[in-house]
């Protein structure tokens, strides 16, 4: 009752030209953890708030801090790579406003099958070739961190940079001896006998929770459109709700399944409803000690030149306002037991 109250009397205030007006190009790379915008479109989220959303599919997060610091998208969703703190040094308009996907991950280290009388501990992988999407990119931070609790580093492995959908013919061909990979990939290479899970980044790396990928606003566009900016992150987080209670098997996960199906993200729905989902936090908090931590890493690789303070890497005064509009998360599915989303 309180989120209806709050959501009739922001609707309420606005004309009907505002409410046209107010146009959101959001870019995202096609997979289950953007579903929480699709949600917003699907279920009027955007519209109740006075927002037009129009989504914009992405063939990689590569190139969205161009895209986002040009103002070509005004938000974009994507893993915390090395090029946003270059993004930052270069004084381009850009900020992370929220968590996507966070602990847990859901991201294992495979193993070649044919390894496995020979590589049983983390200690093992010294000297073997493991893979990584790209140098810039989180499971890169994630092997490093792996390595790091045995006394390893990324000098003691041969790291190849091969795309995830081409790990697994790398892992039939012996072309490496494991990968860092994320859902749906790692469970494919199990299922079909190419590997064996040798480590999950979430029982190892520090700090914790991990967050691996955000919400990117750019900044120019929010100050000159504040009123827009809030509006879009209530109709967002409303709709991050209802993906967390789908993602503890609550009355709504049929639901959720469907608009992932019909908007083409997913469209197998066994795949949907039995692989683990990417967990994140029903009200968009950032563990900033995670993101401080990645950003250390990117710095000893060399990636990055310059390391900025907490306030200048997050800002959450939009989302602070969304969930105070929006109350307190309470999960309806009490007896779920997965960790995640609450």
């Amino acid at each position: 009752m309180r989120e209806l109250i709050a959501l009739v009397a922001l609707v309420g205030s606005l004309t009907f030209a505002e409410a046209q007006e107010a146009t959101i190009r959001v870019g995202a790379v096609r997979s289950l953890s953007s579903i929480a915008t699709v949600i917003g479109v699907e279920k009027g989220y955007y519209k109740d708030a006075g927002v037009n959303v129009e989504i914009e599919t992405l063939g990689s997060s590569g190139d969205a801090m161009a895209l986002i610091s040009q103002n070509r998208l005004q938000v974009v969703e994507g893993g915390i790579s090395a090029a946003y703190f270059n993004a930052l040094a270069k004084d381009l308009p850009v900020i992370i406003t929220n968590d996507r996907v966070s602990s847990p991950v859901h991201h294992e280290l495979i193993v070649r099958s044919d390894l496995k009388d020979e590589i049983k501990s983390l200690k093992d992988l010294k000297g073997r070739t493991i893979t990584a999407n790209s140098r810039g990119a989180v499971n890169n931070y994630e092997i490093a961190k792996l390595l790091e609790t045995v006394g390893l580093t990324l000098k003691d492995v041969e790291v190849k940079y091969i795309p995830f959908g081409q790990v697994a013919v790398a892992l039939a061909n012996k072309a490496v001896d494991a990968a860092m990979l994320v859902p749906p990939f790692g469970a494919q290479a199990v299922e079909k006998g190419f590997g064996f899970v040798l480590a999950d980044s979430d029982d190892y790396i520090k700090p914790h929770p991990i967050v691996i990928s955000v919400s990117f606003m750019n900044t120019d566009w929010a100050k000159a459109n504040p009123d827009v900016a809030r509006r879009y992150m209530l109709g967002y987080m409303r709709a991050v709700r209802d993906y967390c209670q789908a993602y503890h098997g609550g009355s709504n996960r049929a639901e959720i399944i469907d608009i992932a199906v019909r908007s083409g993200i997913e469209r197998n729905r066994d795949v949907i409803d039995n692989l683990p989902w990417p967990a994140r936090t029903p009200d968009g908090r950032v563990n900033v000690e995670s993101t401080l931590d990645l950003q250390k890493f990117y710095k000893q690789m060399g990636l990055i030149q310059q390391e900025f303070p907490a306030e200048k890497l997050v800002d959450t005064s939009y989302l602070d306002e969304a969930n105070a509009k929006l109350g307190p998360f309470v999960l309806e599915n009490k007896d779920s037991k997965l960790s995640g989303c609450r």
